[in-house]
């Protein structure tokens, strides 16, 4: 019987994680940050809607770095047994031939890390929706179904199956290969009577999204269930899902996981590049649709520049998620106390790094977004201007003030345009910036 993945609690979430007064630095009065002022006095960095959410979010940041230090530990341990050196980070050129063994050391640590036979990363994966597309087309030949069991996809993925335009440049539906969804329950979770009779023998793949995408829905956790079809491989887009919790989606037998590197598993300093891990077979066939049959994952050039940032990027993740996590927690603690529906709820178990805000308006939106672009370290200057983005069916803003062009493992936000409003907010190097963003944000509003 093959596996599908289930989203109830998995027991090793951040609900159970336990502080450890051993092993972590005690966290006091954190919040009531001040900056001397001609030596005279101080003034508060914080307003005091945030300076409360911080005080109340404690054991919730500790239970966080108990997490990060948990898949820190496994990182460390899967460097160590690759025996990454500095040699490594030397790169290639050309065809990729002369390669010095970053790469298969790169995929070896991934593949540790993430509980895989085997994984492929590479600068040449453009985008998480690349690295998806590659893993689909690895499984799915014509006559073929894919099942979209959370709901629908992410925006970026309707024209990768061919739900919205065709245009015949080779979407699934071009090739053939069939697309059903089913809807998720009223809680935002599986619809579990639906999925009893929803795969048909042709059903070949199932897709989870493990993060809720631009759905106001529970993003997902980790837990096995068997299906009734066992030629059923389970893909799952893991995208803002990588270290937010202590497990990953196949070290409880997901066929597949892909992602970006600009995102979580780039630790903030990933130039660029994606991912695919699994079963061996799988990946070395995802990597013949990124390459060519016979290829591989045995080409391809890194310059060194870029092979040294995904090590270490790498590495940092965990940390970069940890605080990611924290700036949603608070985020979402300080925007509620101010009338607003959130998604995740305040203080609940995460299992992204996305945290959803319903604004009402456009204005709002706007005016949400403006204030984190002025908020940013990189362009600050600008306003950011709501259009047209390729892959997208409605109009989108960004606010994304970062150093690498697109990053949500730094701080940014971003919504389309289109009812009921809602902002998703992400990344940041450490939660303290998304305290002082909402200073600015609130101010806004």
């Amino acid at each position: 019987m093959a596996a599908i993945l289930s989203f109830a609690t998995f027991p090793i979430g951040l609900s159970v994680i336990k502080p450890s007064t051993k092993t972590l630095l005690p966290l006091q009065s954190s919040s009531r940050i001040t900056i001397p002022n001609n030596h005279q006095h101080s003034a508060p960095l914080f307003l005091p809607e945030v300076e409360n959410a911080v005080d109340t979010l404690y054991p919730e940041f500790r239970a966080i770095d108990n997490l990060v230090a948990c898949n820190t530990s496994r990182v460390l341990k899967a460097f160590q047994n690759a025996r990454v050196g500095s040699h490594h980070f030397g790169g290639c050129t050309g065809y990729g031939h002369e390669e010095a063994g970053g790469r298969e050391a790169l995929d070896q640590a991934f593949a540790e890390i993430f509980g895989a036979e085997s994984a492929i990363v590479r600068s040449q994966f453009f985008s998480g929706t690349h690295a998806i597309t590659c893993a689909l087309f690895a499984f799915l030949r014509p006559g073929d179904e894919l099942l979209a069991v959370a709901g629908a996809p992410y925006d970026t993925l309707e024209e990768v199956i061919g739900i919205r335009y065709g245009n015949g440049l080779g979407s699934l539906k071009d090739f053939g290969i069939s697309y059903r969804e089913v809807a998720l329950a009223d809680d935002g979770g599986l619809d579990w009577d639906a999925l009893e009779v929803a795969l048909k023998p042709q059903t070949k793949c199932a897709l989870i999204q493990r993060s809720c995408g631009y759905s106001w829905r529970k993003s997902l956790s980790i837990k096995l269930l068997q299906s009734q079809n066992p030629n059923c491989m389970v893909m799952v887009d893991n995208c803002y899902g990588e270290f937010t919790e202590a497990i990953e989606p196949p070290m409880v037998g997901a066929d597949l996981i892909a992602g970006s590197l600009i995102k979580n598993p780039g630790g903030t300093i990933a130039p660029c590049g994606g991912y695919v891990a699994g079963k061996e077979k799988w990946v070395k066939a995802a990597a013949a649709r990124l390459s060519a049959p016979g290829l591989g994952v045995d080409c391809g050039s890194t310059p060194g520049d870029i092979m040294r940032t995904f090590f270490q990027g790498l590495y940092l993740s965990p940390q970069m998620v940890g605080e990611s996590i924290k700036g949603g927690l608070l985020i979402a603690e300080v925007m509620s106390t101010k009338g607003y529906r959130v998604q995740p709820l305040p203080r609940v178990p995460r299992h992204d790094i996305v945290q959803a805000v319903q604004l009402g308006s456009r204005e709002k939106l706007l005016a949400f977004c403006e204030a984190v672009q002025r908020s940013s370290p990189v362009s600050s200057y600008t306003k950011p201007i709501a259009g047209m983005t390729a892959g997208y069916a409605s109009e989108v803003i960004f606010a994304d003030g970062t150093f690498i062009d697109g990053s949500t493992s730094e701080l940014s936000c971003d919504g389309p345009l289109r009812e009921p409003f809602c902002v998703f907010c992400q990344g940041g190097t450490h939660w303290t910036q998304w305290g002082l963003v909402l200073g600015e944000v609130l101010n806004s509003l």
